[in-house]
This record gives C-alpha cells, sequence and structure tokens, in this order.
C-alpha cells in the first residue's frame, strides 16, 4: 500500500520517490545532518539512490517508509522522517533529520508525530524504536517530547547509541 502524503500546520510529508535522490543527497551530505546521521562521513550519490530504493521497497512490501519534508506552502526538501526496518532486530526504527536553518522550531517532532500516526494507523506496529548518538542531545529531546521513553545504551553499525522506545497505543506495555 503506498504511503500517502502528510500534512501538519506547518509541513507537507511526500513519500520519497525515484526522482529524490538528488535532494536527498543534497539533503544527507549537509555538514549539520551528516553529523549524526551518517557519521560525519560524505556519502556518495550511489549511497543515497540505494537508501531511496530501499525506502521504497519497505513503502511496497511493509507499507512503511521515509517521506521527505516540506514547509507547507514552499517548494523543496528540508528533511525527511520515516520509517525503516532495523538492523539488529525485526522492528521498525524512526529516522529524522532537518536542514540546520529548521532546527529547534519543533519540526522535528511535529513529522515524527504525523508519521508515527500514519504508521500506528495503518500497520499496528507493537512499538517504534528510535535511536540517537548519546551526544545528540537536540535528537534525543525530540524522542522525549514524542513521548519515547529510555530503552537501553548500546551499540548499532558499530557505533555507541542510546536507544528510545514508543509501544503501541493501547498495548500492554504502554500501559
Amino acid at each position: 500500500m503506498p504511503l500517502p502524503e502528510l500534512r501538519t500546520p506547518r509541513l507537507r510529508l511526500r513519500p520519497f520517490g525515484a526522482g529524490d535522490v538528488d535532494a536527498i543527497h543534497a539533503l544527507w551530505t549537509d555538514p549539520g545532518v551528516r553529523r549524526f546521521l551518517w557519521d560525519d562521513r560524505v556519502i556518495g550519490r550511489g549511497r543515497a539512490a540505494h537508501e531511496v530504493g530501499s525506502a521504497l521497497r519497505d513503502e511496497a512490501e511493509g507499507g512503511f517508509g521515509l517521506w521527505t519534508l516540506h514547509l507547507r506552502e514552499v517548494d523543496g526538501v528540508i528533511g525527511f522522517c520515516g520509517f525503516r526496518r532495523m538492523r539488529e532486530a525485526d522492528e521498525l526504527e524512526l529516522l529524522y533529520g532537518l536542514l540546520p536553518e529548521h532546527w529547534g522550531r519543533g519540526l522535528a517532532v511535529e513529522a515524527s508525530r504525523a508519521a508515527l500516526e500514519q504508521l500506528f494507523a495503518a500497520c499496528s506496529p507493537q512499538r517504534v524504536y528510535a535511536l540517537a548518538d548519546p551526544p545528540n542531545a537536540q535528537s534525543l529531546r525530540v524522542m522525549e517530547k514524542l513521548g519515547m521513553c529510555f530503552d537501553r545504551d548500546g551499540e548499532a553499525r558499530g557505533r555507541p547509541a542510546r536507544f528510545y522506545v514508543l509501544e503501541a497505543p493501547g498495548s500492554m506495555a504502554s500501559r
């Protein structure tokens, strides 16, 4: 089932498309975005194309995926959010990122909240995880504002990570 376009008071969330590779590559290679998302590595366009392709497969096969973020009345990608399968487990991971000029305005929370509502309504997962590098205080605050709870400190892709979890509304664990 294709992901719907979502709207929030300030944003449009448009599902990733094959034509988004260049915009996503530009976003993911921005120094502020890549600092924590890609451990400050500059990824090649091929890696961005691979990740967009993975998101499209997740959407086709699992009903979840990634959206590009746009200000409500302005064209241009300012960020992304959505879900992918965690490599370490068969769970879903919430991802988000914004260009630095849009930080500190609550847009990551606004976009992620809309994406989570859509996910829980459409896919009914038991829980969703999010993780961040321990020094990424802004991302940890986003998780807390979404109602996520600290789960554990561990590793992801060979690097230290702080894991947060959000149980599905109405699940036994969320009571």
